[in-house]
């Protein structure tokens, strides 16, 4: 497959953001190329079109099915496994959130738990408690704020970040709507 030039600088970038959120850049430059391309392909093509030896990609599309992002397809004819991805940004939103919310924020949170719920705890300093139970504390309401945020439709979650724009210049009391500097404007409040 041949990437038009808007297509590969976007798969390039997608590795190299990839990179900077902790993955592997083969892995992001896969499920963008799956992404943009939005058909199936399968791991001779993917390795053919990203120039990567074909073991990189069949590592890389095993770790893609461990998040859900990418999901084994048959075309008719065509005995080889064909990979493809969700299209739909705000599903690939929702995967991507729900993953690293039940691999990173939950076992996190399942931790300190533990460590308040401890014996021991009670013998640290009460300044690294505070920190501790305040670390706790907003973890969890993240993570229920992110369980609400996953059970909007698209449309709806679309509504909410749109209005969390206008709320956050509300709050900051910006008169004017396009700025967004946060001491550009303070207009006093009624509390």
């Amino acid at each position: 497959m041949q990437l038009t030039d808007i297509q590969r600088k976007f798969v390039l970038h997608w590795g190299e953001m990839g990179s900077l959120w902790g993955v592997n850049r083969t892995v992001s430059q896969i499920h963008a190329l799956l992404f943009v391309h939005g058909r199936p392909m399968h791991a001779e093509a993917l390795s053919e079109t990203l120039n990567v030896a074909r073991s990189n990609v069949s590592n890389s599309l095993k770790e893609l099915q461990a998040w859900n992002l990418v999901r084994i397809t048959h075309v008719l004819g065509d005995r080889r496994d064909f990979f493809e991805t969700s299209v739909d940004v705000w599903e690939l939103f929702r995967t991507v959130v729900r993953e690293r919310k039940e691999r990173e924020f939950d076992p996190t949170i399942r931790m300190l738990r533990e460590v308040i719920a401890s014996p021991d705890f009670a013998g640290e300093p009460a300044d690294a408690q505070d920190r501790i139970r305040a670390t706790m504390e907003l973890m969890a309401k993240l993570g229920s704020w992110a369980d609400e945020m996953l059970r909007l439709s698209p449309s709806t979650l679309d509504k909410v970040l749109t209005l969390g724009a206008s709320v956050q210049r509300f709050v900051r009391g910006d008169s004017d709507k396009g700025s967004d500097d946060p001491d550009a404007h303070h207009a006093s409040l009624p509390m």
